[in-house]
Formats: structure tokens, sequence, C-alpha cells
């Protein structure tokens, strides 16, 4: 056997008159036939007390744990690689302090060098962007995207740059996926995604580009700037290590639109736009 120890997420529970029992990642209860085996020496195994020898029949129940995945000699996070160490964050404080503080504690080195909001109408070209020298760029908005604001962003990934950005549109909150190469998802591509997605392509589309009539505006309370945080935090932090997908949605391909008076998340995929043919010339 190569490892023996529990995965994270994975526990084990002795259920009375019924031996034990696999609790899995994801959350599902499952038996454990254990037979000849002793349980006690099975859970020291597993638990990671002891690596003696073990029986035949201890041996049986461990490969079947590590055959179903339930097993890992990895640790629980892997350390944030040194060439991918410096992330830009641009945008507001609101999103951006509490996403620096995440990103310190995973072992990045977030850095900002100008705040640039959603009234920001000059972002600067793709070298303004590259400026620090940046791994990845993030930026965070605390309100609608105006127009062309991303244009010369969604071009990091052919630099290298991996690029990550969220902003927010009333009460829901928009975390797009990381574009870390050529032909990943851009914010080009998530807004022509929505557009085609809803009747109201048309309402959309004005409301993005404004004005807009508000009242009282809404206001992005701590929990939820710091659940945007972890979720920006945490997909950097796959993309750094080069994590693979467990389940779900391929973190390249998904959109997570988050509710920010429930604090309830929910994905969606998305993928990126082909670039339109050209018309045909008259005559072909």
């Amino acid at each position: 056997m190569s490892h023996s120890r529990l995965a994270p997420g994975a526990e084990v529970v002795a259920v009375p008159g019924r031996g034990l029992a696999v609790r899995t990642p994801e959350g599902e209860f499952l038996s454990v036939r254990t037979g000849g085996a002793d349980e006690d020496v099975l859970l020291s195994l597993l638990t990671g007390l002891t690596t003696t020898p073990v029986d035949e029949e201890v041996a049986r129940v461990v490969a079947a744990f590590e055959k179903a995945g339930y097993l890992a000699e990895q640790p629980l996070r892997a350390q944030w690689p040194v060439a991918r160490r410096d992330i830009r964050l641009l945008g507001d404080p609101v999103l951006t302090e509490p996403l620096a503080v995440q990103l310190a504690a995973l072992g990045a080195r977030p850095f900002t060098t100008r705040a640039v909001t959603a009234s920001d109408s000059s972002p600067g070209g793709i070298e303004d962007l590259l400026d620090g020298n940046p791994s990845a760029v993030v930026w965070c908005l605390d309100g609608p995207v105006p127009d062309g604001l991303w244009d010369n962003a969604d071009g990091l990934p052919e630099h290298d740059v991996a690029w990550l950005r969220c902003h927010r549109e009333g009460w829901q909150a928009y975390v797009e996926p990381v574009a870390a190469a050529p032909g990943d998802v851009t914010s080009a591509h998530v807004r022509s995604r929505r557009l085609a997605a809803t009747p109201a392509h048309r309402e959309l589309a004005a409301y993005w580009s404004g004005p807009r009539t508000t009242g009282t505006p809404v206001r992005l309370a701590p929990p939820a700037a710091t659940l945007l945080a972890a979720l920006l935090a945490d997909s950097l932090h796959r993309w750094a290590t080069d994590a693979p997908d467990v389940a779900g949605i391929p973190a390249r391909r998904r959109l997570r639109c988050v509710d920010l008076r429930t604090l309830i998340v929910t994905e969606h995929p998305v993928l990126p736009v082909p670039d339109v043919a050209p018309m045909p010339k008259k005559g072909a």
C-alpha cells in the first residue's frame, strides 16, 4: 500500500449494531464490509496512528478504500508556487482588502498599484495591467462593469498572466472563471453568453451601459465581501497549484452567482464564444 491515511473529507464512524461506515467527501454514507479484519487495527491505520505491518484482511479493506479514492498521502493544501506568487489586485477596496488577507494566508504575495473602480473609464492598456510583473491580475468591482472596462484585461492570458474578476449587479454578485491560457473564458465571453441566455437581453445590455436610476444603495456587508474573497482566493489557489477538478463544473468553465442577501452560491457552465465567421463575398 502506497498510503493508508484517510483523505481530507473522508471519515469513518462506528454504527451501533451495523459495523463501520465511511462518510465520503460528498457527504454520503457507505457501509464498510470489514469481513475478518480487526477493526481497531484498521481504524488505527486509517487515522495514521500506526504503520505497522497488517494482515491480509486489513490490507484488503485498506486497498478498497484506496481504490475508491478515500485515501491520500498529500497535504490538505498544496504550497503556493513561488513563480505564481505575485498577484496584482485592482478594484474596490471593500473586496480587494479581504481578498489580500486571504491570499497572503495561502502563501501568495498580493499587491496593488492603484485602485480602479467601476467609475474609472481609463484603466490603461495591457502594459499598464502588467505593471509590477504579476503572475495573475484580479479585478473586483462593487458595481456593474462599464462597457469596455475589461477589454484590455481579456488579453492577459496571451501574456501568460492569469485573469480573474468579479462584480456586483444589485443584490447579485458574479465570480467569473479564471482565464489562464488563450482560449479560456474571458469577460467578453461571459457577457455574450449572459445576453444569449436571457430574453431580456436588450434590458440587460442597457443596464450595463447605463445610466441607471437607483434608490437606497446596496451595501456590501462584511460576510458577503468575505465570501466573495474566499471564492476568488480558492480559484486562484487552484490555478496556482494546478489542482485537478474534483466534481461538478470545471473551474475554468464555471460562472458563480452569489445572492448577497442569502449568501447562496449557484454555479453555471460557461464556454468561450467562437469568433464570428466573416460574411461571404458577393458572387462567391
